[in-house]
């Protein structure tokens, strides 16, 4: 059986603007994912710094920064066998118009600095980022009766 892992998901603020928040988290959740946490917040600049450290010192950072922090965010925590790799082939390439058809950023985005969402990008990362947004008791792991018929 294949590990099960976590992994967050941003529903960014140009896909909250453009009412993008349900159909997101719709795709994740049927491609067979467990929704484990779930909240609305307005990220502040400490909380983007932390999430985007890794790019701090890159020419687009500060943009990044304030796009973020623009609107409120949806964030989520999907749990499941290799979730990191099922929620990223469902969101597609960071580049919309490069994303596979049929993926998040293909159906609704343009331009890479509005691709609509988040996804961690390993399983470290998962872990890293989940830790950033939510406090272990605001996670809720649980099993589905469908699960058996998703996962061997």
């Amino acid at each position: 059986m294949t590990k099960t892992e976590r992994t967050l998901v941003l529903v960014k603020p140009d896909a909250m603007q453009r009412g993008l928040a349900g159909e997101i988290l719709r795709r994740i959740e049927q491609r067979g994912l467990r929704l484990v946490g779930l909240k609305l917040l307005r990220i502040d600049e400490a909380l983007a710094r932390r999430h985007y450290a890794e790019h701090e010192g890159k020419p687009f950072f500060p943009g990044l920064i304030s796009y973020i922090t623009s609107a409120p965010v949806v964030a989520a925590v999907f749990e499941g066998p290799e979730a990191v790799r099922a929620v990223r082939a469902t969101v597609g390439a960071t580049n919309p118009i490069e994303a596979a058809p049929g993926s998040i950023r293909a159906d609704f985005g343009l331009e890479k600095g509005r691709n609509l969402v988040h996804a961690s990008d390993s399983p470290e990362s998962g872990e890293r980022e989940v830790a950033l947004f939510f406090r272990p008791d605001e996670l809720v792991s649980w099993e589905r009766d469908v699960d058996r018929w998703i996962t061997e």
